[in-house]
């Protein structure tokens, strides 16, 4: 039975689940079904036989990242086997080392940003702030990248953390460019510290525009994920079924390229 890693989860406390998909929804214009809920998430695993979750939730503020980190990690140790969580940093934060240093402790396995929400460039000096933290463990780190409707994390900002940190192990959300996904593809493949995942975007490629993208950056290099609670497992997974991959490409997309980032086996 193939294994299956949903390598892009966002989820929320109970008390604050409700409001922050309806900011997700009106951040980007969309319905969305879920709810950003721990249990949610695990059923709608469940419709495609996800076996592991990546779990994250960002920080907008520095005031936020210390409860977020301590939600993800009590999250992950209710579920130790079925979920790897990444912590939050904020650019703003006053001591981003001892934040660092305290979402390792609490056991959390690399970092998540948005610069988009987070509203801060990746070519800036406050991110490469993170990015020296970050490039002295030995950690992943999964960045929303691309929105044609703001610049901070667009190719031509991405492209700059790359070369200043190439021992970081980059994982850009969207194929590296959520809604340019060609310009993404043109700038930044070829990256031997980039990996992509493809959640939020076969929504808008046709099978062979996606196929295309995988081959771009190489099949070796591509996480499956929904982007929960933004879209379904069973319609993605129908998306990703539509698409011409051997299946060596399926395996490795569906959970040995996420095995091996998150080292689970």
């Amino acid at each position: 039975m193939q294994k299956i890693v949903n390598a892009h989860c966002h989820i929320y406390p109970e008390k604050i689940a409700s409001k922050a998909v309806l900011g997700i929804r009106d951040f980007y214009d969309l319905d969305m079904s879920l709810n950003g809920k721990l249990d949610d998430l695990i059923r709608d695993g469940n419709e495609v036989g996800v076996t592991h979750y990546l779990v994250h939730s960002v920080a907008t503020t520095p005031k936020q990242v210390k409860s977020i980190n301590e939600f993800i990690a009590d999250s992950v140790n209710a579920h130790p086997d079925i979920f790897t969580g990444f912590g939050t940093l904020h650019p703003d934060s006053e001591d981003i080392q001892g934040d660092f240093d305290y979402l390792i402790e609490l056991g959390l396995k690399g970092v998540k940003l948005h610069p988009d929400f987070q509203q801060f460039a990746m070519n800036e000096e406050r991110a490469f702030r993170i990015g020296e933290v970050v490039s002295k463990a030995d950690v992943p780190m999964l960045v929303h990248c691309g929105d044609y409707r703001y610049n901070y994390s667009n190719p031509e900002h991405i492209k700059p953390f790359l070369e200043r940190f190439p021992e970081i192990t980059f994982i850009g959300a969207h194929f590296a460019g959520w809604s340019i996904w060609k310009d993404a593809t043109r700038e930044l493949s070829g990256f031997e510290n980039l990996y992509v995942d493809l959640s939020s975007s076969l929504y808008a490629l046709s099978a062979e525009e996606a196929l295309s993208l995988i081959h771009a950056y190489g099949a070796d290099k591509v996480l499956w994920g929904t982007d929960y609670p933004m879209w379904e497992s069973k319609s993605e997974m129908e998306y990703f079924n539509k698409i011409d991959l051997t299946d060596e490409e399926r395996s490795k997309i569906l959970y040995e390229n996420a095995a091996k980032i998150l080292k689970l086996d």
